[in-house]
């Protein structure tokens, strides 16, 4: 029971893998809109800036500082059972463009809402205003598999959500939105990035 136990948890990491990497396609839209773009061009794209991110990127280190679950989507009796101190890590490889925009790869485990273990794989992209000094605004979205144990059991699910930064120097504090409806998402996760 256990090596087939074992199996499935690779299959489904492989599975995650994967499916981070397709999602980093987002990434390349001004290609598709470019009429002469094939599919071959397009996928070309997706490895290359895979390709730079991995090669070209520094260390990070990804830290969950808190989650925030929409007072108005859950009872008072549901906030009182949630973690909203995600316990975790990540580490990850970014780097910056020509632009000035970040793209980053990473993985991520943290305590879920629930108490158990949620992990994270995907691809980040941010670009930045100027505040003051040193200081900038960033939005941009990631691309992720996630696994949870209330979802699936751990099954991959892919996602896209939005994602905003202030950054300064080699520190950046994010927040990510998890859309929902009443009982389900309406979720800010804020989670701080160390790049060096």
């Amino acid at each position: 029971m256990l090596p087939n136990l074992i199996l499935q948890r690779l299959h489904q990491w492989l599975l995650a893998i994967v499916m981070a990497f397709a999602l980093c396609a987002v990434s390349v839209a001004p290609v598709l809109a470019d009429e002469s773009a094939t599919a071959s061009t397009w996928f070309d794209s997706i490895i290359e800036r895979v390709k730079s991110t991995w090669v070209d990127g520094q260390p990070e280190l990804y830290l969950p500082l808190h989650t925030y679950h929409a007072r108005f989507a859950y009872s008072k009796e549901q906030i009182d059972e949630f973690n909203e101190t995600p316990l975790g890590l990540g580490i990850g490889k970014g780097t910056y463009d020509a632009n000035g925009d970040w793209h980053g790869l990473y993985v991520m485990e943290f305590q879920a809402s629930h108490f158990k273990p949620e992990y994270v794989t995907g691809y980040g992209y941010k670009t930045y205003w100027p505040l003051f000094d040193q200081l900038k605004f960033g939005l941009g979205y990631t691309a992720f598999v996630t696994t949870r144990a209330d979802i699936g059991h751990y099954t991959p699910i892919p996602g896209l959500l939005p994602m905003a930064a202030l950054e300064y120097q080699r520190y950046a504090f994010n927040v990510v939105f998890v859309p929902g409806g009443h009982g389900f998402g309406n979720i800010l996760l804020f989670f701080g990035t160390a790049h060096f």
